[in-house]
């Protein structure tokens, strides 16, 4: 299922880093990487005047990226793509729509980043708009002591994967997804309950999600990963975040939409409020599972 991924870089450390990652996906065999050469700014455009010029740098940087990636026995191709206008994450959407990939794996941050942004522009926008399945990555190394080592999530990225679940369709659909990885051992099923007049009723909540998902866990674990399930009240995003420390799990998954996902809506906005929280300031690395793209 995830055979065929690609990989966006701007050549910064963050980049570099989620190759040294993607290395240990299991099933990969093919990366696409690609570059996408964005309209200068006005400071820029006489030192970038020469579109030739930008991608044959770009080109060679690529090449480099790429012996570094078929010396672990990838498959590897590489595209330096140039936009006039818009943004970069448009250039992204073309090319994997183009290559039909089965996932976007990209940094959370890149060059220009500013300390306090959790998250970049250009990841921002694949977040917000692009339709693939989207594996945003993190690094304490160049973020400061909030997070944690590369290695933690590096070695066994799939491994114990904690899925916050709001029970609807897009969130059976990825847990389908997630179940067909290989090498996930562990998954750690979620619901936040968020609403209710009376902690009666927020009660009910909880014992009927409880009962759900232990369902699913039994089915689940007829698959082979072991299944445990945390039900709670209180601020999904909140929520979410303290109990990925707590559990220390290698993998945030998530589903793109929520309870208000309708099929045929305009794609305008391609995840819901609680999963982009979620990925904007997650300490471990973040999967997105479209809606409507695994099936």
């Amino acid at each position: 299922m995830l055979e065929k991924v690609l990989v966006p870089t701007d050549f910064s450390e963050y980049s570099q880093k989620v190759l040294e990652c993607i290395k240990e996906f299991p099933e990969l065999k093919e990366v696409v990487l690609l570059h996408v050469i964005g309209p200068s700014g006005i400071l820029s455009r006489v030192r970038d005047a020469d579109p030739v010029a930008r991608i044959n740098e770009a080109e060679t940087k690529l090449g480099q990226q790429k012996k570094f990636l078929e010396n672990h026995g990838f498959n590897v191709k590489t595209i330096a793509e140039s936009i006039t206008e818009g943004d970069v994450s448009r250039g992204i959407q073309k090319v994997a729509d183009e290559e039909k990939v089965s996932l976007i794996a990209m940094g959370a941050r890149g060059k220009g980043v500013v300390e306090d942004i959790f998250l970049g522009n250009v990841a921002k926008n694949v977040l917000r708009y692009v339709n693939e399945n989207l594996l945003l990555m993190r690094y304490n190394t160049l973020e400061g002591s909030w997070g944690l080592p590369l290695e933690k999530f590096c070695s066994k990225p799939f491994s114990k994967v904690l899925f916050p679940t709001d029970l609807s369709e897009p969130a059976a659909e990825a847990i389908s997804f997630i179940k067909g990885i290989e090498r996930v051992e562990e998954i750690l099923l979620q619901h936040v309950v968020y609403s209710g007049e009376t902690w009666k009723e927020i009660e009910a909540h909880v014992e009927e999600a409880t009962k759900i998902l232990n369902a699913l866990g039994k089915e689940i674990e007829k698959a082979g990963p072991r299944v445990k399930v945390h039900v709670s009240a209180g601020s999904p995003a909140e929520e979410i975040s303290n109990l990925a420390k707590e559990e220390s799990v290698s993998l945030i998954a998530m589903g793109s939409w929520g309870k208000a996902y309708r099929k045929g809506s305009l794609n305008q906005l391609t995840v819901g409020s609680t999963a982009y929280d979620v990925a904007k300031k997650a300490d471990r690395p973040v999967l997105i599972v479209r809606a409507g793209r695994n099936v």
